[in-house]
């Protein structure tokens, strides 16, 4: 396949059609079982035609789970983007959860399964920890929340997050990763816009 940047506009268009067809199939039914033959015939296209995508089925899901999250991540900063303090970091988590509940269980489990696309969705965790630090530290700057070391909650909600990734929230809770982020959201959020407890009573 031709690099992306000598495709003309007209075979780009189409690469993201593709894209986007697999994306809606993927997260509805997972990738493990589809041949190359089954996803064409799927979004009723040739194999040559899938080609556009990648060279091959391994390289194809990857570049579909890599173009999920990449889109995902878009409409979650656009979403942060029309939100005001202090309700920012609680949108940004509330919007990650919107974006992974259409994810079905097969999904999640060829994905834990497959390690380049695991890394994709690792590397995405990642990303989205260091965006909480960073929402986490303009909200304290700003004073709506109250004055913690962004670099801890950064931290602490990054290893939720690494466990909600790698299935071990699930295993623990049986939330979905959707639900999982919908009460880490609840939890930061109560921790960070209340006066703590005095613990001396």
């Amino acid at each position: 396949m031709p690099a992306l940047q000598n495709l003309s506009e007209k075979t780009r268009a189409r690469r993201e059609e593709l894209l986007d067809g697999l994306r809606r199939l993927f997260l509805a039914e997972g990738f493990s079982e589809f041949s190359v033959s089954d996803m064409a015939e799927r979004l009723r296209c040739s194999k040559s035609t899938l080609y556009l995508v990648a060279p091959s089925k391994e390289q194809i899901v990857v570049a579909a789970v890599r173009s999920y999250f990449k889109r995902a991540a878009e409409r979650i900063e656009a979403r942060v983007a029309e939100s005001r303090e202090p309700q920012r970091l609680a949108v940004y988590l509330e919007a990650v959860a919107s974006e992974l509940e259409p994810a079905s269980e097969r999904f999640y489990a060829d994905l834990a399964a497959f390690a380049p696309a695991n890394e994709v969705y690792q590397e995405n965790t990642l990303v989205a920890a260091r965006r909480v630090r960073e929402l986490v530290a303009e909200g304290v700057a700003a004073g709506v929340l109250r004055p913690v070391d962004a670099a801890f909650v950064g931290s602490a909600v990054a290893r939720v997050m690494t466990g909600i990734q790698d299935g071990t929230i699930k295993a623990a809770t049986g939330l979905d990763d959707a639900e999982a982020y919908r009460h880490l959201a609840d939890l930061v959020m109560a921790s960070l816009t209340r006066e703590p407890a005095d613990p001396r009573g």
